[in-house]
């Protein structure tokens, strides 16, 4: 008789629309940082994504009804602020980028809270290389390394890749860096993932952001604190402890090399000054800061989009401000509950094990480094905040519901036994 044929293991095939919707979540986020034109490629994509997602079934979570409510509050009394404007030029459009954004903050959520760990992972992918493409242009662009690379990458001397604005682009390379960074210090370091360090820190320096620097060393330092925090043991962070403080003797010993050059060393320490000549005077940031809290009362109902500008002739450059002059104090309430209910969940639930713990850890720290740069900078449009928040909503959805089926199988068991 003959010998029975082994047994196939069972392989578990991925379906043709959640095939379709990976591919689709790539191109999207990869075009994410060509963002030089509006509206962006990233922004006809989105609309391909979430028609994926709705081919491929992904549902809403009951969780995510927070975000939802918040975001719906917010843009609604944007909505209500853009009436008495609505013939000002781009008023609008604004708001309408107000809910595109809050519409794509809902579909990552969706996206990432089921098939988790794979869409997360080609999103990942897609991240790296466009900030990894984006920095080499703004690298290419700074050190004019092909005829006409700085005007197309570096037109006003600092890197900005794709982008309009190097303020807006040096917070782009943050999170997948930390990311990063996060393997770097917990598991190997990798020649690949020293390149890719490399590269989005170069262009992160020559994009001669303050603001850029100070929510990378703010979310530099949550992310070392939570990797210590859910180290599994003390051989980990002895190592984190170890590898932090190696880090920051490297890049001291790379920045005093950089600096030495006198074009980066110059720029440099014209741009780490704490007080630059726009801070100040009757037209300077601070003086629009004030004048924007006196507006911030006299229109509890929000002035709209532009308007401020406007009358005063410039942004006053705060994001919290900003909330109270475009959206109203509605809005404002609306858009500071998200934020605040966002860092609550998204540490609560990085300190959860988990597959995508990583995933969780460096959504925070990205995002709380973001939410500390919006005291001196507008990024209530930024695509990629939009991105982390759905992320990190997505995931603590995730988490609540691996949590709940693990609780359930446990009791199934005690009651078999």
């Amino acid at each position: 008789m003959a010998a029975p044929r082994p047994a196939i293991p069972f392989q578990q095939t991925v379906p043709l629309a959640e095939r379709i919707l990976l591919v689709v979540l790539f191109v999207t986020v990869l075009a994410s940082s060509v963002a030089f034109i509006e509206p962006s490629p990233h922004d006809l994509l989105m609309g391909a994504l979430a028609g994926a997602c709705f081919i491929a079934g992904v549902r809403f979570q009951r969780m995510l009804a927070v975000p939802l409510i918040l975001l719906l509050v917010w843009n609604f009394a944007g909505t209500m602020a853009l009436i008495p404007v609505l013939g000002q030029e781009k008023t609008v459009q604004y708001t309408a980028t107000s809910v595109y954004l809050a519409v794509a903050a809902m579909v990552f959520a969706c996206l990432f809270a089921n098939n988790t760990m794979s869409r997360l992972a080609t999103m990942r992918i897609a991240y790296t290389a466009s900030a990894v493409l984006v920095a080499l242009a703004g690298i290419s662009g700074y050190f004019n390394l092909f005829p006409g690379a700085d005007q197309l990458f570096a037109p006003t001397g600092r890197a900005l890749g794709a982008f309009k604005d190097p303020n807006v682009f040096g917070p782009f390379l943050i999170w997948p860096t930390l990311f990063v960074i996060y393997r770097m210090l917990t598991r190997r370091i990798g020649p690949a993932d020293l390149v890719v360090c490399s590269i989005l820190m170069l262009a992160l320096l020559l994009s001669f952001s303050r603001g850029a620097w100070f929510h990378f060393a703010v979310s530099s330092g949550a992310l070392v604190t939570l990797a210590f925090l859910v180290a599994p043991d003390s051989r980990i962070r002895l190592r984190i402890l170890f590898m932090a403080a190696l880090s920051l003797v490297v890049l001291g010993i790379l920045l005093a090399i950089l600096l030495s050059f006198d074009s980066i060393g110059d720029m440099f320490r014209e741009r780490a000054q704490l007080i630059q000549s726009y801070d100040v005077g009757e037209g300077g940031r601070f003086r629009l800061q004030e004048l924007a809290l006196s507006a911030v009362l006299n229109f509890p109902n929000g002035m709209g989009p532009f308007e401020f500008a406007r009358v005063h002739g410039l942004q006053q450059h705060n994001v919290y401000l900003q909330a109270f002059l475009v959206y109203g104090w509605a809005g404002a309430m609306a858009y500071f509950v998200l934020l605040l209910s966002t860092v609550w969940i998204g540490l609560r639930t990085s300190l959860i094990p988990t597959a995508w713990q990583p995933y969780i850890i460096t959504a925070f720290a990205a995002f709380v480094g973001e939410t500390a740069e919006g005291f001196v900078i507008d990024t209530d449009h930024w695509r990629h905040f939009f991105l982390l928040l759905g992320m990190i909503w997505g995931l603590a959805a995730a988490t609540l519901r691996e949590t709940r089926a693990t609780s359930r199988a446990h009791v199934s068991a005690g009651l078999r036994g």
